[in-house]
């Protein structure tokens, strides 16, 4: 039986993921705490930016919430992420330590890589087993723009950060960059993001754009037929990750995309809303949300700056 989300306050899912299958996530920050405030974030603006390390919420907790789930249930990855920068988390070593003695299933780390220029962090997360950090932009200016980082942090401090960590870390890293019509998706910022990307030596690079209500309506999606050309300049072992189609169709996914679908057939709801309603993470409800978007099954409307979904019909 599925826990409320007071019940697993720090845990969620496993949710389809377009690159990691089954997913069950961790969140070790409250709701947007972060470096940045991303412009294409779908969970909205970031309303705690900092570079604070601390424990942000219980590290006994989390263990304790993973050790119930893995005590009845698995997952094809423990992807530890959530609603802000996980490596804010100061015992984020000690979560993934704990979780590798625990069980077999792998650990895979999301972050914007904004702090890994710090040796402590670098090597806190050297035993993940998947590293998947973002780069989002070419240039300082365009860095300002897309992610507005937090007072004191530069864009060169978070390429020699992420330089840094592939120097010294021996697991896969899948790098994503993010692209924005007009803004990234330009001559200038791309030339700069295939010669960082060499420079950095991935094993994979994943190109996204948005595909769900970005935090700002100028933050817009990049054509598939674009985004292909530019993963070909980026070389072999890039990708495209955009428009990801069917993972929600596994049968242990489509009775809660129902679940969420009749809510919303019922009332408009937020993302919040839908979270409450169900009981369910609202990291969780947002990949629910974008296969029903994508499906044509609901739509978005506007009410009192806050975006809402209904039945398409």
């Amino acid at each position: 039986m599925r826990k409320s989300g007071k019940d697993r306050k720090f845990i969620f899912g496993p949710v389809p993921s377009r690159r990691l299958g089954r997913s069950l996530g961790v969140d070790l920050v409250p709701f947007k705490t972060c470096t940045y405030d991303c412009i294409y974030c779908q969970l909205g603006p970031t309303t705690c930016k900092t570079l604070m390390r601390e424990e942000w919420v219980p590290t006994g907790d989390v263990l304790e919430q993973l050790k119930e789930f893995l005590a009845v249930s698995t997952a094809d990855y423990i992807t530890i992420s959530g609603s802000g920068e996980p490596t804010l988390h100061s015992e984020i070593g000690r979560v993934i330590d704990e979780i590798k003695s625990m069980t077999d299933i792998p650990v895979a780390l999301l972050t914007n890589g904004s702090l890994l220029w710090m040796p402590d962090v670098r090597g806190a997360v050297l035993d993940a087993d998947l590293v998947m950090p973002s780069l989002d932009a070419g240039s300082e200016d365009a860095f300002q723009k897309v992610n507005r980082p937090v007072d004191g942090l530069a864009f060169e401090e978070v390429i020699e950060g992420l330089v840094s960590f592939r120097d010294h870390y021996a697991g896969e890293v899948w790098l994503e960059i993010f692209l924005l019509a007009g803004l990234t998706a330009v001559e200038s910022e791309i030339s700069q993001m295939i010669r960082l990307a060499e420079r950095m030596r991935f094993d994979r690079v994943q190109l996204n754009t948005v595909s769900r209500p970005a935090c700002e309506k100028y933050a817009r999606p990049v054509p598939e037929d674009q985004m292909l050309r530019y993963a070909a300049r980026f070389g072999i072992n890039a990708e495209v990750i955009a428009d990801y189609k069917g993972t929600h169709e596994l049968t242990d996914f489509s009775a809660i995309r129902e679940d969420v679908l009749n809510l919303l057939r019922h009332r408009p709801c937020t993302v919040d809303g839908v979270a409450s309603g169900l009981g369910i993470h609202r990291n969780e409800v947002v990949k629910y949300i974008e296969e029903l978007l994508r499906q044509g099954e609901i739509v978005t409307t506007e009410q009192g700056g806050k975006v809402y979904y209904i039945p398409a019909e």
